[in-house]
């Protein structure tokens, strides 16, 4: 049995699967320094893991923003580089079982993905994503690992934090209810607890990103959305959403492996010439 591998290369971490045809048979994360140690360690962690040899991979299919580095075959095996939007809008649809979504991915940023299969487009991007949840966090509490954020925030009481419509009007607004945010960290004060405080970043950041997928799905008169990326993997993420799912009637979707459909995607995207 000979194995594709996709590696999704980023700044920090690689995320690496292996397949057989349409069957996941491997993932992984690695993090490392730099995108060619996390690359390398990855290939050589599937390796190990699955009792293979270098002989027993087809293909590499490299994809991300550190992809760069390989301009030459990887431990001597076929390397391609694929596009990360078609990689990440294939591997949605893929995960999703779907043939047309807006996929959006979220990284570091947020991108946003028109996909008809087999073709993807790029719609939009925002600079809101996970460096954003980070970053926030770290320069408010002095902690910037995301699980325990997302901990931290399970404590937390958004309704210390944000503003919501039944805060600044008495009348119903129609369409919208009493507990909509209608401004994020509108009510903070100055006794807020750190919990409460991450439990706020969490919801600005998927609100944000929320909001733009819904007004990207109208944009393309698509209702399928579908998540992808490492945030997808955080338990805030399908708490937030929720509310644009009773909102806006947008099918909001979070596949089972979404952190891994940009890897998924360079092997779908290469195995139908489409890098």
């Amino acid at each position: 049995m000979k194995i594709n591998v996709g590696l999704d290369v980023g700044g920090s971490t690689t995320k690496i699967v292996g397949m057989d045809e349409d069957n996941i048979i491997y993932k992984s994360i690695i993090t490392a320094k730099d995108p060619v140690t996390s690359a390398y360690g990855a290939l050589g962690k599937l390796i190990n893991d699955q009792k293979i040899t270098i002989g027993d991979i087809s293909r590499i299919n490299i994809t991300g923003v550190g992809s760069g580095f390989s301009a030459t075959p990887i431990l001597g095996i076929d390397t391609v580089v694929v596009s990360e939007f078609i990689s990440t809008g294939l591997g949605g649809l893929f995960l999703a079982g779907l043939q047309k979504a807006v996929v959006v991915s979220m990284g570091t940023g947020t991108a946003y993905l028109k996909a008809e299969y087999p073709d993807v487009t790029h719609i939009i991007g925002s600079g809101v994503g996970g460096g954003t949840l980070v970053g926030l966090a770290n320069s408010m509490i002095g902690i910037d690992d995301p699980n325990k954020l997302s901990d931290l925030a399970t404590n937390g009481d958004i309704n210390k934090v944000d503003l919501t419509i039944g805060d600044i009007s008495q009348a119903e607004i129609p369409g919208l209810g009493m507990h909509v945010t209608a401004s994020n960290f509108g009510k903070a004060a100055d006794d807020l607890t750190n919990e409460d405080k991450v439990c706020g970043i969490f919801n600005l950041v998927y609100q944000s990103i929320g909001t733009m997928a819904v007004l990207a799905s109208r944009a393309c008169g698509i209702k399928d959305v579908v998540f992808t990326g490492q945030l997808t993997s955080l338990k805030e993420c399908n708490k937030s959403f929720e509310l644009f799912r009773e909102l806006y009637e947008t099918n909001l979707i979070i596949p089972e492996d979404a952190e891994f459909a940009t890897a998924i995607g360079a092997c779908l995207a290469q195995r139908n010439n489409n890098g």
